[in-house]
């Protein structure tokens, strides 16, 4: 069993910055893709960012790309996703996931493990 729990939403004012984690207990997770997704209101489930947890390979979505920095520690079993030069479209319920597979996919339906989700609220 794979728990996945994200922390460090809130509300910040644009151009500000947050982190979030994501903390990962149960099992190995060196052969893991994982990934961070949002959920803006309104609109469905998109990719923002992802890492192969063995070599930090990693894959970002153009609207984030030069923003957000996805990253990892293995000795905390944690990811992160530093934001930065946050925007009012932004704002969304973050979730980060687990993928068994050994790339990094942008489809949500390729992920096995899910966190329960942080609201991001970006004011403008």
């Amino acid at each position: 069993q794979v728990q996945l729990v994200e922390s460090g939403g809130g509300l910040v004012q644009a151009g500000g910055s947050l982190r979030l984690s994501c903390a990962a207990s149960g099992r190995s997770f060196s052969t893991y893709a994982m990934g961070w997704f949002r959920h803006p209101p309104g609109k469905d489930r998109e990719f923002v960012a992802g890492i192969l947890w063995s070599n930090s390979d990693t894959y970002y979505s153009d609207s984030v790309k030069g923003r957000f920095t996805i990253s990892r520690d293995n000795a905390k079993n944690t990811m992160y996703l530093q934001m930065n030069s946050l925007k009012p479209e932004d704002t969304a319920v973050y979730y980060c996931a687990a993928s068994s597979r050994r790339y990094i996919a942008t489809n949500p339906h390729q992920y096995d493990y899910w966190g329960q989700g942080t609201q991001v609220t970006v004011s403008s």
